[in-house]
């Protein structure tokens, strides 16, 4: 297995940062993998998960969402200005155009089938993109999508939270990892009051006609099994649905976890799952 850099132009223009991890052996499909909110590419089991990817047999591109503030410097969000205007369609723009480079061939794995994978925040992106990428009749559409704890509703501010982010312009943050007390800008709500349809996840998720793998972690205090269901059962027959017994919202997975470290039992049952659902869906 081989790793290296990239960067592409992203949403506004923004740069996407990312990494992939190339089999020894010729590839069967491409994983393409999606962070969370306040995540980053490099985050928790981001990069065990893209190595047991390419294992596999998958070349694996991870990335920084353009306006995730995040740099190739995690111990810092270097871009607080860009978390404050991150909106879905932004996210969607990142992950569409990262699929884009795959199928033109900037990025590794043109010709092959591509999988989406993506964690929490990152998992509505990749429910909401594949929605409006099968609408569109993109030529380019994902043979499998995998959202892991991923919320049921784009939106958890109640009415007066939604009247304070209009009136203040934004809503403090704050990172418990580096600190910083990020903003959440006004910005990301006037994206989804544009069109709350667009970016609801249990009605985009009924609208992706290829297989579905939703998983979640049992004691999840962050995303319950309550958006695992709700997810599942718009989705219907094209979904199967993963519960790992005793695994939260990062699968147990600590940050960062050292190459060289074993990972979590938990951890590694993820992994298996997403391995053995491209596989599935790449013959």
């Amino acid at each position: 297995m081989s790793a290296s850099d990239w960067s592409i132009p992203g949403s506004a223009d923004e740069p996407i940062i990312g990494n992939t991890h190339v089999p020894a052996d010729p590839a069967r499909g491409v994983l393409i993998i999606s962070h969370g909110f306040k995540g980053y590419k490099d985050y928790g089991f981001m990069p065990c998960l893209a190595r047991r990817a390419a294992n596999a047999g998958f070349i694996a591109h991870r990335f920084n969402f353009s306006h995730s503030g995040m740099t190739d410097n995690i111990s810092t969000f270097e871009r607080p200005d860009l978390f404050e205007q991150d909106t879905w369609s932004k996210q969607v723009y990142d992950l569409t155009a990262v699929n884009a480079a795959v199928a033109s061939g900037q990025l590794a794995g043109q010709g092959l089938p591509v999988i989406w994978f993506g964690h929490s925040r990152g998992g509505i992106t990749t429910i909401l993109t594949a929605a409006r990428a099968f609408d569109d009749d993109d030529p380019n559409t994902p043979v499998g999508v995998i959202p892991a704890a991923a919320p049921h509703v784009a939106c958890n501010l109640d009415d007066s939270m939604r009247q304070l982010l209009h009136q203040e312009g934004s809503l403090s943050s704050p990172s418990s990892r580096t600190g910083q007390d990020l903003r959440i800008g006004v910005a990301s709500l006037d994206d989804i009051e544009a069109d709350p349809d667009a970016v609801d996840p249990v009605q985009c998720i009924a609208r992706i006609p290829c297989p579905i793998l939703l998983i979640y972690g049992e004691t999840d205090q962050t995303v319950g099994l309550q958006s695992a269901h709700a997810l599942n059962d718009a989705a219907g027959e094209n979904a199967r649905l993963e519960v790992i017994d005793d695994a939260g919202h990062t699968f147990n997975c600590p940050n960062p976890l050292p190459s060289d470290d074993e990972a979590p039992p938990q951890t590694v049952q993820l992994a298996d799952y997403v391995v053995q659902f491209a596989a599935s869906v790449s013959v």
